[in-house]
């Protein structure tokens, strides 16, 4: 505080030091009425002199003009730097009294998360971003492990909050945009619109649910993608590992229907008996006549897990072309379809 009065005090005692018989054309006269506040007087070419004098520790300023050496009109100011000073110091105690209103932090409001099956501590920190050691602590847990399913956990967030983040799904409302609710998450608008194939940025409508692509469920997104392509990479070359041949047909498929089979739908080619159980397939004749496989021969198709055996065949106007036994599932048969495969045998 020395510092402080030490200053002002050679910015007061700056105005008195200014020496006399100045001319007063383009002379510009500024005092500091209070703190921050400075009040400037330009004067005209009537100006001769100013004249400065200090009384009782009170800087008096007089306007001295040719014509009179009365002014009609009072243009004495008296500013006490005692009263300077005085009123900087309240200034900063006012300040002072403000401080804690300013700096005063939010109460935490605290929410609550049940456990389920498949979670873990780490995992549950994870979502609701908050230190694994924080969450130990906060409900008092003996170790990192002890959790069960159905137990309830304090999370440092609102309870709408913690839904939200629980389920991944935020329900738009009243004047939401896709940056605000980006904003609110912590992740991109353009993250959102892609997590949610939205053709027309504008076109989200009050009520409409959104997939959030919060950190934890893109991550087990990329994890479930990773672990499919690795089964069907693995599959692939299962496939190829198995039998010497390998060929690219056509395939459909059929189920023991009336109108699927003719007069004997359980009854095959070479007289074999079928069930809706069996995994196997028809295969056109050109294929039996110059691809080696014969009735009973094993193969797999790209795809389809397992081995299918050869126990039908087809009518002779197809070519290069198997079809996929689906005993009595007429649905399967139809969403297969017409397929491009791989047999391999």
């Amino acid at each position: 505080m020395k510092f402080k009065h030490i200053f002002l005090l050679i910015l007061a005692s700056a105005e008195i030091l200014v020496a006399e018989d100045i001319v007063a054309k383009d002379i510009v006269d500024c005092r500091v009425i209070i703190s921050g506040v400075t009040e400037c007087n330009p004067y005209s070419h009537r100006l001769n002199y100013l004249h400065f004098t200090e009384e009782k520790g009170k800087t008096l300023v007089q306007r001295m003009k040719k014509d009179t050496l009365s002014p009609s009109k009072s243009s004495v100011r008296i500013i006490s730097s005692d009263e300077i000073l005085d009123k900087y110091i309240q200034n900063l105690k006012n300040f002072d009294n403000k401080k804690p209103s300013i700096l005063k932090t939010k109460p935490i409001v605290y929410g609550t998360y049940t456990v389920v099956s498949g979670d873990a501590l780490s995992k549950i920190a994870q979502k609701f971003e908050v230190s694994l050691t924080s969450l130990v602590k906060l409900n008092s847990l003996k170790n990192k492990s002890s959790i069960g399913i159905g137990q309830a956990l304090s999370i440092p967030l609102v309870q709408k909050k913690i839904d939200i983040l629980s389920s991944g799904l935020y329900v738009v409302k009243k004047g939401d945009t896709l940056l605000s609710i980006a904003k609110q998450f912590n992740f991109t608008a353009k993250a959102l619109v892609k997590f949610n194939n939205i053709v027309d940025a504008t076109s989200i409508r009050e009520g409409k649910t959104l997939k959030l692509p919060l950190p934890y469920i893109v991550k087990k997104i990329e994890k479930a993608k990773k672990k499919k392509a690795r089964r069907k990479r693995q599959r692939m070359l299962d496939m190829r590992k198995f039998g010497k041949h390998e060929l690219r047909v056509t395939a459909t498929a059929y189920t023991s229907h009336k109108n699927q089979t003719d007069s004997t739908p359980f009854i095959a080619a070479w007289n074999n008996r079928i069930n809706p159980h069996m995994k196997l397939i028809a295969i056109s004749r050109d294929l039996l006549r110059y691809s080696g496989i014969r009735n009973g021969t094993k193969v797999r198709i790209s795809g389809l897990s397992g081995y299918y055996i050869v126990k039908d065949k087809m009518n002779k106007r197809y070519r290069k072309r198997i079809d996929i036994y689906m005993g009595l599932n007429l649905k399967k048969a139809r969403k297969w379809g017409r397929r491009s495969v791989v047999i391999y045998w």
